[in-house]
Parts: C-alpha cells; sequence; structure tokens
C-alpha cells in the first residue's frame, strides 16, 4: 500500500499505524541530519508533517509513504488530481538534475502517474535495460586467480608456497579469461535483484525475471562499492552510462539525502530548495544562454585572506542575479532575512543592481510581485515561478 503526502501536509497514526510507526522511528533516527518529517503533536493526536523533502520512503513491509511538492494550497495526499498533478511537476523538474538518469524521463509519453513513484523509476530503470541489452551485453577479460592442477597463465610463487608446499601437483595461477562477468554486468544484476523484492507491479515484476534470466551467468556483486570504482566507461560501455546511474540510485541510495533505519528498506528524498534551483535556474539558462548556474567569482571576506565563496544560483554578467528560494511565500513577512542579506552582499560585491528572490507560485495564494530599495541603484525584486504552465510558455516569471 501507498500513502500520499502533499507537502507540509500531517500524516497521523490513525492514517496507518504501522507505517506511522515505521516512518516515525525512521525521522526520529535522521533527524539531526536531515529534518525531511517534522513530529510534532497537536489536540487530535501525534503527527509527521512533511517539509521540503519530497520522494519515496518504503518500509520493510513492502508499504510505502510518498511526498510530493505542494503546488496548489489545498492540495492533499487523498486527492487522486492533486497527486498526479503534483508527481508530473516533480518529474519535470528531477528532468534538470545533473548527474542523474531523469533526464530521459519523457513526460509526454508517461501513462502511468497513478503509479507509485518507485515503480516509475523502476520502470524508468527497466526501459534502460531493455536498450543495454539490444545493443549487447559486454564481455571483457577478466583477472582470475584459481588453485589449479595445470598451469595457465602466470605462477603466482608467494601464493604457490603458501598453499601448495605439499600439493605439488597444483599451481597457484592468475590468469585472464573473457566474460562477461564483469563489474558493469554484476551491478545491473544486483539492481535487477533488488528491484525485484521491492516492486510491487506485476508487469514491473514481469519484465525484471525476463532480464534476469538473460543475466543468469552473470554473478551478482559481492561488494557494490568496489564494483563501483572499477568502473570504466568508454565509447565501447556508453550505452550502460544510464542504467548504471539508476544502479547508483538504488543500490547506494545516491539520492540527495543519506539516512540510515532499521524499520526502512528503502528511501529516495529530494531537497525541494535543489530541486527548485535547478529548475528555474535551467529555465532562464535555456532562454538566456550566457547565464551562469552556481556562479563562484567573489569572495565574501577579502582579509586577512580570501574566505566563503559567494554562489548566486543565476549569474548574467552586466544584467542580474537570481537566488530561487522553495518557500511558500504570501507578503513580505514571510521572507527571510538571511536572504535579504544574501542578496545585498551579492549586489556588493558583483557591482549588480538587479537582484531577484524567485519563489513557487501557489494556486490559491494571493502572491503579489514585491520590489525593495537597498540603495541607489540596487533593487531587489521578488517574483513567483509558476511550475503548472508548459516550459516553451513565454513569462513564466510573472
Amino acid at each position: 500500500m501507498t500513502k500520499y503526502l502533499i507537502e507540509f501536509e500531517k500524516f497521523r497514526p490513525e492514517d496507518d499505524k504501522d507505517l506511522f510507526k515505521a516512518v516515525d522511528a525512521f525521522t526520529r533516527e535522521n533527524f539531526a541530519a536531515v529534518e525531511f518529517l517534522k513530529p510534532g503533536r497537536d489536540k487530535k493526536s501525534d503527527f509527521l508533517q512533511a517539509q521540503n523533502y519530497v520522494g519515496i520512503i518504503q518500509t520493510k513491509s513492502g508499504d510505502s509513504l510518498e511526498i510530493l511538492p505542494k503546488i496548489h494550497d489545498n492540495d492533499n495526499g487523498g486527492n487522486k488530481e492533486a497527486v498526479e498533478n503534483s508527481k508530473r511537476i516533480l518529474l519535470r523538474m528531477l528532468k534538470t538534475l545533473k548527474n542523474h538518469p531523469f533526464k530521459n524521463i519523457n513526460i509526454a509519453n508517461l501513462k502511468s502517474l497513478n503509479l507509485p513513484l518507485l515503480e516509475i523509476f523502476i520502470s524508468m530503470f527497466l526501459d534502460e535495460v531493455s536498450k543495454l541489452v539490444k545493443i549487447g551485453i559486454k564481455s571483457d577479460y577478466v583477472e582470475l586467480e584459481d588453485n589449479l592442477k595445470f598451469l595457465k597463465g602466470k605462477l603466482k610463487i608467494s601464493e604457490q608456497i603458501r598453499k601448495n608446499i605439499v600439493h605439488k601437483e597444483r599451481f597457484y595461477v592468475c590468469y585472464q579469461e573473457f566474460s562477461i562477468d564483469r563489474a558493469e554486468n554484476r551491478l545491473i544484476k544486483s539492481t535487477l535483484e533488488f528491484l525485484y523484492r521491492h516492486s510491487k507491479s506485476s508487469k514491473n515484476q514481469r519484465l525484471i525475471r525476463e532480464y534476469l534470466f538473460i543475466f543468469d551467468e552473470i554473478s551478482s556483486s559481492s561488494d557494490i562499492n568496489a564494483d563501483f570504482s572499477r568502473l570504466k566507461l568508454n565509447r565501447q560501455t556508453k550505452h550502460y552510462e544510464q542504467a548504471l546511474l539508476w544502479s547508483k540510485i538504488f543500490l547506494q541510495n545516491k539520492s540527495f539525502s543519506p539516512y540510515r533505519g532499521s524499520d526502512v528498506a528503502f528511501a529516495l528524498l529530494f531537497d525541494m530548495n535543489t530541486l527548485f534551483e535547478s529548475y528555474v535556474g535551467n529555465f532562464i539558462k535555456k532562454k538566456l544562454p550566457y547565464t551562469i548556474l552556481q556562479h563562484r567569482g567573489k569572495y565574501l571576506i577579502e582579509e586577512p585572506k580570501r574566505d566563503f565563496w559567494l554562489k548566486p544560483d543565476i549569474f548574467l554578467k552586466d544584467k542580474f542575479i537570481a537566488d530561487a528560494k522553495w518557500k511558500i511565500v504570501k507578503s513580505r513577512d514571510d521572507i527571510s532575512q538571511a536572504d535579504l542579506y544574501q542578496l545585498y552582499a551579492y549586489g556588493k560585491k558583483y557591482e549588480c543592481g538587479r537582484l531577484y528572490l524567485v519563489y513557487p507560485r501557489i494556486s490559491g495564494v494571493d502572491q503579489k510581485a514585491m520590489k525593495f530599495k537597498y540603495e541607489n541603484n540596487m533593487w531587489l525584486n521578488v517574483l513567483y515561478f509558476d511550475l503548472e504552465k508548459d516550459e516553451i510558455v513565454r513569462n513564466l516569471l510573472v
């Protein structure tokens, strides 16, 4: 069973007692590092409130909590239309992340928004495995060591003395063999085995079984981290790249939030600030190609030594500086003083008079553009980015 939760919505024990217990324990174990769910209590009951992190938490029982971004003021996880709309926007934002496999998401052809996010991600991984298999599973010369009854390859003298001082008829050798049992294939197989245990979709499970049959002669990875360190992608193995990015997410939990937890089998969580910065930055860069994202060109402190890099989210030389913040802003009281100081520092150091704070536009909330004067010729504009409009529509920044 999957329980859907929209950001800032409260999850209570009466919603699902066992799932709440597992997620509550998981939250408290990780709360010092990452506040993806905030524990609280009101007159009604204990609760966990989603805040600023979205994604999946799956317990060992197979039940899942799926947290999605807030797009409408009255959204809730019980509203199917709101869930699918929020999921569509989340996938669109994920497409802009660097060094992640989400860039190949084809939202227009995605007919499974009613599926849990985990099943959507599994389907995408299986699509990459399908492409990989069609091009061909790669073989390579693999270095092996064994104690054989005949001499093959290179005799390892130290091991020969240590292991065969009695067995003179044996040879401890190191040799090479052409094999499909290489690191890339072991990682793909281990990912398939991992996902077979976690998928609840009959279609995904059927496809996984088919691919496991194809990978039958390949061993599972006995050391995930070591196999990842052995990867050397080149022209011959370029078609493995996207599938292995998925493997890294599933096998090493390479999302934005490391976690630990005894009752949780799998978690994939994303910081909405990071997603929003990436999405807004990439949108503006498409319109203005000379824009630099995460620019590092100035220090806050110059003496006695340069320290504290200033790193504006969006920078266009001699034009403007902008920072994107994932926060629901209804009035000037909701704007963080720290954000105002940060933009002021950018303006002074970069000698830039056009500064922008960009927040998400939330449907149903009365959000008005604001303008503040820092000093002569240095102004801060507060704007809202509408995530529901198509990317090609002009004037998303209202």
